[in-house]
This record gives C-alpha cells, sequence and structure tokens, in this order.
C-alpha cells in the first residue's frame, strides 16, 4: 500500500473516532439538559379529574348467593346418594357444571336418633371466589326424601 493510502486511511479512522465521540458526549448530555430545564415536576403534578370510576351494581351479589345454594344442593345430592358402607371412610368427589364449583366430601357419618336418620359431614367448595368449609347435616324426611338440616361455613 502507498503511503499516500495508509495516511488517507489512518486520517479516515480518526474522523470515524472523532464523531463517535462527539454522538457518544451528545448522547449523554442531552438527557442532562432537559432535565435542567425544567421537566417535570411532582409539585406541579394535578390530578385527573376526567377520569370516573365506580363500583360494580350491587345486584351481582344474588347470582353469587344463587351460586352457593345451587352447590348446597348439589352436596346434598352426593351426600344422600353415597353409600357409606362401601366408601369405607373415603371422600366423595362433588362437582357442580352449572355453576363450575367442585370440592369433596369428607367425614361422612350416618347416625340415628330417635327413629330420625341423617348423615353429617364436611365438605369443601372450590369455585372461582375462594375456597371454602362446610359442616352440614343431611336428614331423611318423612316423604322418603332427604333435607339439608343445617349447611354453615367454618
Amino acid at each position: 500500500m502507498s503511503r499516500i493510502a495508509q495516511a488517507f486511511d489512518s486520517g479516515q479512522r480518526s474522523v470515524i473516532a472523532s464523531a463517535s465521540a462527539k454522538a457518544a458526549l451528545l448522547t449523554l448530555a442531552l438527557p442532562l439538559a432537559a432535565c435542567g430545564a425544567g421537566g417535570f415536576s411532582l409539585q406541579k403534578a394535578e390530578v385527573d379529574r376526567s377520569i370516573i370510576t365506580a363500583s360494580a351494581p350491587s345486584s351481582s351479589a344474588a347470582p353469587a348467593a344463587s351460586d352457593q345454594d345451587s352447590d348446597q344442593t348439589t352436596i346434598g345430592n352426593a351426600v344422600s346418594s353415597a353409600d357409606i358402607k362401601e366408601l369405607g371412610g373415603q371422600t366423595v368427589p362433588w362437582a357442580n357444571a352449572g355453576t363450575g364449583s367442585r370440592g369433596a366430601i369428607t367425614e361422612l357419618v350416618e347416625l340415628k336418633d330417635g327413629g330420625l336418620t341423617c348423615r353429617r359431614f364436611s365438605a369443601t367448595r372450590e369455585s372461582f371466589d375462594g375456597v371454602a368449609l362446610y359442616k352440614g347435616e343431611l336428614c331423611l324426611a318423612e316423604a322418603g326424601g332427604w333435607r339439608m338440616q343445617e349447611f354453615k361455613p367454618l
């Protein structure tokens, strides 16, 4: 390579290096200049009153109660149809396709008191609103159907 070409090549490199240094310096200095120019200030910030929010209507609580009633009926049906002798202490799973809830029935025992046949149980309820544990008692009515005597959350 000739001396002229070598001189031109090294001069071009120094021009490129000089331009890169200037660009880096400008990139660092520009944000600092913006901060010093009186940009955003928390003391000057104001609340945006144009945004309005509200709570959900109170009628939304009614479906949750009806879902729980529907789940209580499903649990009662599972308790009344369970064969306690065959279960041998195992849990009885239940699910309600209408509400999407599910759970398990445990501690299922049958008691006979004064000619009245009842079944006591514990049940879990897993739904979109959380997991809950219930205690209940289902008794055989005179007409041959089962009736929920007690069903309360723990």
